[in-house]
Parts: structure tokens; C-alpha cells; sequence
């Protein structure tokens, strides 16, 4: 997200559920933007999950499966990392695409998930279709993906996230 606000300039906004703010696992407190209500999708180039142990536990706020739907239906990227990959999945949004998450018995958890022959076990990140997954281990190669499916993987981006990488060279 700082890459691209910072270096790209993207407009990034946040949503919850009802528009409230919210703390995640690690105690990062967000303000959101909007709430899922007041999200256009063909006014957006992507949505992007994060993850958390929410996901984990099934815990899915009320309307972000719909909403994921209503971003692919517009043909607008969806993705998710660590364990949010498993929420995609209870959306149904993997069940045609290559993809990957934490565990594939995460996804199988939830009943909309029917895409285990695509599974992709592996570090990386995998885009597919429009939907980009990736496990929680992950977030540089997540964050390519991410940013070579909006167009907007340049040199400016290599350059800037190539430092973030480096560590696993």
C-alpha cells in the first residue's frame, strides 16, 4: 500500500463492514474510508484483502462475499493474502482459477470452496484470471502480482520493492 501511494501514486482507500474502525491482530487501528455499502466496484480498479486470523476462524464480516463477487462480476481484480486467500475461496472466487493460501485445508473449511484441483502449493504468489492469492509468507511477490494485474509494475515499483525482497535471495 505505502509503494503505491507513495511512489505511484494510487489513490488507496480502506472499508469495513459498517464503516467503523477497526484493529487488526497486531493492534494496527484503521479508520476506514467507506463502508461495503458505499463501494462502487466499477469505481475501483481492485479490491485487495488482507489477512488475519479471522479468516482463520470463519469469521466473515457480513457482505465482503458479495462484494468480492460484485468486483470480478465488474471484472475488477480480487485479491488475498495469508489467510484472507481463504475468504476468496468461501466467496467462491477460486473455485476456477489457479491459487494458492496458507493451507489448502483452510479453504476447504469453508462450503463454497470447490477448487482443490487448483491449488498451487508453493512460497509465491499466483495470479490467475484476475484473482491474485498468496500465503502470508509472501507479501513481496504478492504485492508484484498485485500491481503487474492494475498495469502498474514499472521500473519505479521494481525499485522501490526490490529492497523488500532481498532477504529471501
Amino acid at each position: 500500500m505505502a509503494v503505491a501511494r507513495s511512489y505511484l501514486d494510487v489513490t488507496v482507500k480502506t472499508a469495513t463492514a459498517d464503516g467503523r474502525p477497526v484493529s487488526s491482530m497486531g493492534g494496527l487501528h484503521v479508520t476506514p474510508d467507506l463502508s461495503f455499502a458505499e463501494i462502487e466496484p466499477e469505481a475501483f480498479d481492485a479490491i485487495v484483502v488482507p489477512g488475519g486470523l479471522a479468516w482463520e476462524k470463519n469469521v466473515v464480516p457480513p457482505g465482503l462475499d458479495e462484494l468480492v463477487r460484485a468486483f470480478r462480476a465488474e471484472n475488477r481484480m480480487a485479491a488475498g493474502i495469508c489467510a484472507a486467500a481463504s475468504a476468496l475461496a468461501g466467496a467462491g472466487l477460486l473455485n476456477e482459477v489457479r491459487h494458492t493460501g496458507n493451507r489448502l485445508e483452510s479453504h476447504q473449511h469453508y462450503p463454497g470452496y470447490s477448487g482443490s484441483s487448483l491449488y498451487v502449493a508453493g512460497p509465491k504468489a499466483v495470479s490467475d484470471g484476475g484473482v491474485v492469492t498468496a500465503t502470508g509468507t509472501a507479501p513481496h511477490t504478492f504485492t508484484v502480482e498485485v500491481l503487474k494485474g492494475l498495469g502498474l509494475w514499472n521500473a519505479t515499483a521494481e525499485e522501490e520493492l526490490a529492497p523488500f525482497s532481498a532477504e529471501h535471495r
